[in-house]
C-alpha cells in the first residue's frame, strides 16, 4: 500500500481534525497517521500556538492509494482496528494490522481538500473570482 502526503502550510491545519496529519520513518514508511496534531512539538507550541513551527517537518496526507492487488484483497479481510474507530481513518487499520504504507511526498505542494461546508464555501469562492 503506498500514499502521498505534502508538508503543512499553516498552524489551522495543523490544528484541524478535517486535515489528517502523518509522521514517517526514516525509510518514508507510515507510522502513524492522526486527526490531531502530530508530532507534538511541545515547547515550540507553548511558546507559540499560533504559529506553525519550524523545523518539524509536518505532513498532511493526500488520500490518495496505491494498491497491489493481493493486498487489496488481504486489506477488505482485515478487522476494523480500535485505532481506525477511535480515529475514524481507515489506513491505521492497516498499521495496527503490522502492514506498510509506503509514503511519498508530493512533487509539489498539493491543495488542500474540501471536507467541510468551509471547504465548500472556499472554492466556490475561488471559482468566483476566476470569472
Amino acid at each position: 500500500m503506498a500514499t502521498l502526503a505534502t508538508p503543512l502550510l499553516n498552524v489551522e491545519e495543523l490544528f484541524s481534525p478535517n486535515c489528517v496529519k502523518l509522521v514517517r520513518a526514516a525509510n518514508g514508511d507510515a507510522l502513524y497517521f492522526s486527526r490531531a496534531p502530530i508530532p507534538w512539538a511541545r515547547d515550540a507550541l507553548a511558546a507559540a500556538p499560533d504559529r506553525l513551527p519550524e523545523g518539524f517537518g509536518f505532513l498532511r496526507h493526500i488520500g490518495i492509494y496505491g494498491y497491489r492487488a493481493g493486498f487489496l484483497r488481504r486489506y477488505v479481510a482485515m478487522p476494523v482496528g480500535t485505532l481506525e474507530r477511535i480515529e475514524s481513518l481507515e489506513q491505521l487499520r492497516v498499521l495496527e494490522a503490522g502492514e506498510r504504507i509506503a509514503v511519498a511526498l508530493a512533487p509539489e505542494v498539493f491543495p488542500a481538500g474540501v471536507d467541510t461546508e468551509a471547504d465548500l464555501a472556499r472554492v466556490e469562492a475561488l471559482i468566483q473570482q476566476d470569472k
